[in-house]
């Protein structure tokens, strides 16, 4: 049983990884069902856009109901559970498939991919996911923002520019978390007020900065699916491409932490003045570790058989995470250091 007291103030930052942002919402299954954390602000690029906004419009929901401060946090938990899990059930539902043809595995589709454009081989942008998403998301009811909801972030990549954007408040729409999932040879680039988007990942899976800006909580807890370190050699042309994607999709994660830490050395030091820079703890729940077997090209897979394993696997390591660190929140970071990831 959770131990009773005050809830502490968390932020949570969620990586992108395709189905493997099913370990995710096992992860957000075990926090929610505790109930011992306030959430303040929440930030997710691509599949941890789409559990970032599910989360919140629970809480949301909640506070359209009631004007009690724990009644809405109560209901938000039940409702942010009940929401995660009918969009990765509709995920499930759905399946890889395109045109009917599986993507897993198929050396067709993987050939159309490599030789020919979205615009060539998907000219309609069908994406049976936008459909998803919009019946589980009432992205008016997020944009209405409310003081005892979560904050939500979202990170899309602006194709002319190649800098992140991060969609928030009135601007957070369903347009802006498919642009936060659009991989550019799948999808054509998502149109948002006569700019086009890709792929968040490219410039933040997740951004921590508007956690750090824009929200007053000092404890974030990072959710990463995507692995750090790779122990074997890759060699053939689909691991040396799978590699390549997962230091892409890392590297601007990594700078913002050594940044974080750079800064908390520097306090430490008295060397800056902690009124005007703020000592950020973080903790993170390694997935990229715990999903390393599964492989690379499991990302594509979402059969519900497979999406309900990585729930419990999540689960599991909320449940460690919450078993060694709860009392941590709110005192100390429990993320040593970047170049130990």
């Amino acid at each position: 049983m959770p131990d009773p007291g005050p809830r502490r103030a968390l932020n949570i930052a969620l990586q992108g990884g395709g189905s493997h942002g099913a370990f995710t919402w096992g992860v957000l299954d075990a926090l929610l069902e505790d109930g011992q954390f306030e959430f303040v602000g929440i930030s997710g690029t691509s599949a941890g856009a789409m559990n970032a906004v599910a989360l919140v419009h629970g809480f949301a929901q909640a506070a359209k109901k009631s004007k009690d401060r724990q009644e809405i946090h109560a209901n938000g938990c039940a409702l942010a559970r009940e929401t995660l899990k009918a969009l990765w059930e509709g995920v499930g539902a759905l399946g890889s498939l395109m045109w009917g043809v599986p993507l897993q595995g198929n050396p067709f589709m993987s050939l159309m991919t490599q030789w020919l454009s979205p615009y060539q081989t998907n000219p309609l942008d069908i994406n049976p996911l936008r459909a998803l998403l919009g019946r589980t998301v009432d992205f008016e009811l997020l944009g209405a923002e409310h003081a005892l909801v979560p904050k939500v972030f979202v990170c899309a990549t602006n194709v002319r520019t190649g800098r992140g954007e991060i969609f928030t408040g009135k601007r957070l729409c369903m347009e802006a978390v498919m642009a936060s999932a659009c991989l550019p040879m799948m999808f054509q680039a998502v149109e948002i007020e006569g700019e086009h988007y890709w792929d968040g990942g490219y410039s933040g899976n997740p951004a921590l900065h508007p956690l750090i800006y824009h929200t007053q909580c000092s404890d974030v807890l990072l959710v990463q699916i995507n692995p750090v370190q790779h122990k074997a050699l890759p060699e053939n042309a689909s691991d040396i491409i799978d590699r390549m994607n997962e230091v892409t999709f890392n590297a601007s994660l990594l700078a913002e932490l050594r940044a974080i830490e750079f800064v908390r050395r520097l306090l430490a030091e008295g060397k800056l003045d902690p009124g005007r820079y703020r000592d950020v703890r973080v903790h993170r729940i390694d997935g990229g570790a715990a999903l390393a077997d599964f492989g690379a090209s499991s990302k594509m897979r979402a059969d519900l058989a497979f999406l309900r394993q990585l729930f419990e696997l999540g689960r599991e390591e909320g449940q460690r995470w919450l078993h060694a660190h709860r009392h941590d929140v709110g005192v100390r970071c429990t993320f040593k250091s970047v170049d130990d990831a």
